[in-house]
């Protein structure tokens, strides 16, 4: 319940945001008395389109946080808090990013990476993970997640994803405009957007926001075989990340929240929208890849 009102204000301030920022911009007025201003009508998707993109990507640590419960081991309570930052340090070194922030969220396993830098990124792992799984695979999971910050893989989705949303409000708009002129053509008294250019936009914001995700999942399935690789690259062989991913096959991977579910080490639904690929195709890809 705690994620599911945290996604909505989030979402709710960021739009209004948004909005605002179109207004001072002046983006907002694309419909003129002349018709659609293209022009305008650009600068408005681009700024709704990556702007939530970007912001999403500038909270994601705090966001993270408080929505997963992370704990930061500032100083290591134990041997194992020890060890998971001093893996996460050696792993972030051999990587060449900055020493990331370590945290411990309670859960059933699974892993993430996030934030908008790599040199200040957050790395956590689950409780679950710590107890399901052998130090050698826990340094492999880390590896993975240590792998998504080095490649970038935060601000790659976040531009993706920007570019995706941009697409999205241009086409539902102009699509909008055109079919609500064709209902309206031989009305000459109407003036401004009709019920069709109303219902249309809200319907191909749906459509095509689906579409959009479709490709977004496409891509981030692409970035989790990198990631499986930069793990075996860190470690020096494949094994350890191929017996992370075996043991993980037997487990029920705890639920993250959205704004870093594809940047964990498992999750996903459905295969066209699912942001990881199965985990035998990602055994396999280490099995097949050249020693």
């Amino acid at each position: 319940m705690k994620r599911i009102l945290l996604f909505v204000l989030t979402n709710v301030l960021v739009v209004t945001v948004l909005g605002v920022v179109a207004s001072l911009l002046g983006v907002n007025r694309y419909l003129t008395a002349n018709g659609l201003n293209l022009g305008s009508l650009l600068g408005f998707a681009l700024v709704m389109g990556f702007g939530g993109a970007i912001i999403s990507l500038l909270i994601s640590k705090p966001m993270a946080k408080w929505s997963s419960g992370v704990r930061i081991i500032n100083q290591p309570q134990n041997a194992d808090e020890a060890w998971i930052v001093d893996t996460v340090r050696k792993l972030a070194d051999k990587a060449g990013i900055g020493m990331p922030e370590v945290g411990i969220f309670d859960g059933e396993p699974n892993a993430f990476a996030t934030g908008a830098f790599k040199n200040s990124a957050l790395v956590a792992v689950s409780t679950g993970l710590l107890v399901g799984m052998t130090r050698e695979e826990i340094e492999a999971v880390i590896g993975h997640e240590i792998a998504h910050v080095a490649n970038g893989d935060m601000v790659t989705m976040t531009l993706i994803q920007g570019v995706m949303n941009t697409f999205v409000v241009f086409l539902s708009r102009v699509i909008g405009y055109a079919v609500d002129s064709f209902l309206r053509k031989n009305d000459e008294r109407s003036s401004g957007p009709g019920i069709g250019y109303m219902i249309t936009t809200v319907v191909l914001d749906i459509v095509l926001g689906f579409a959009a995700s479709m490709v977004v999942a496409w891509f981030s399935r692409h970035r989790e075989f990198r990631a499986d690789a930069g793990s075996a690259q860190l470690l020096g062989r494949r094994q350890p990340m191929i017996n992370a991913l075996a043991r993980l096959g037997g487990m029920h991977a705890g639920e993250l929240p959205k704004s870093v579910a594809a940047f964990g080490i498992a999750g996903g639904m459905g295969q066209l929208f699912s942001t990881h690929p199965p985990l035998e195709e990602r055994i396999a890809a280490l099995q097949n890849a050249s020693a």
